[in-house]
């Protein structure tokens, strides 16, 4: 079993690979891997950068040069449920594109409007989480290629839609894991509310995420030594 862990910024990944073992790293596509050991698992940790097509290409890869047969993404999001907060995490249990045309997009392979995160690999993040005593929900993961930062935009997602956070990533990501037959899930932990004052830390500011990501990747190595 080889895992490929992805993040959209070097602050998401940058903590896990600390932890690999044997760890060689190569250049391919703009991309850096980090092939080692991490819990005596075989994993590759990798950068795809931020957006859809960032995150499209780099599973690809993951999956076709490295042979990753479980995909596990871990990162940042914008909060939309009142039942969490910030530090809290999500766990897809579906996630679907906030800014595509749906009903096209299914026309091809996987022919999906939404994604569904696997089921094993959603039962090892929530008992991380629980061990961790980290606040979960498993739920719905919105993507699109903007950073919600105002109250409008975020207003117009949760009348589409009405995911548990949104973020830039996870559906891309999953549709290409999907396509390819290969089991995802997406974790996200609550940087912000997708708000003005969100954007004004993240963005304007910006604020380190270092103590976010410390929670998610907890929960990555927790969840690759159980599997």
């Amino acid at each position: 079993m080889i895992f490929g862990i992805m993040g959209a910024m070097p602050d998401e990944v940058d903590q896990l690979c600390a932890k690999l073992e044997n760890e060689t790293v190569e250049q391919y596509g703009g991309v850096e891997y980090h092939t080692g050991a991490l819990s005596g698992k075989q994993v590759v940790v990798c950068c795809a950068g931020m957006g859809k097509a960032n995150a499209a290409a780099t599973t690809q890869v993951l999956i076709t040069r490295y042979g990753a047969d479980r995909i596990i993404f871990s990162g940042i999001a914008g909060n939309m449920s009142s039942e969490i907060g910030i530090g809290d995490v999500v766990i897809g249990k579906t996630v679907l594109y906030h800014d595509a045309q749906l009903d096209m997009i299914c026309q091809n392979p996987p022919f999906l409007t939404e994604y569904t995160g696997d089921a094993a690999l959603i039962a090892a993040a929530e008992a991380a989480c629980a061990a961790a005593g980290v606040k979960y929900l498993t739920g719905k993961i919105a993507t699109g290629d903007l950073f919600i930062g105002d109250s409008a935009s975020k207003s117009a997602i949760q009348s589409k839609c009405a995911p548990d956070c949104v973020e830039m990533e996870g559906a891309a990501v999953s549709q290409i894991a999907a396509k390819n037959g290969v089991p995802c899930v997406i974790l996200r932990a609550m940087s912000d509310n997708a708000d003005e004052a969100g954007h004004e830390v993240l963005v304007v500011k910006k604020f380190s995420i270092a103590e976010y990501v410390a929670t998610a990747t907890r929960i990555v190595a927790a969840m690759v030594e159980s599997l």
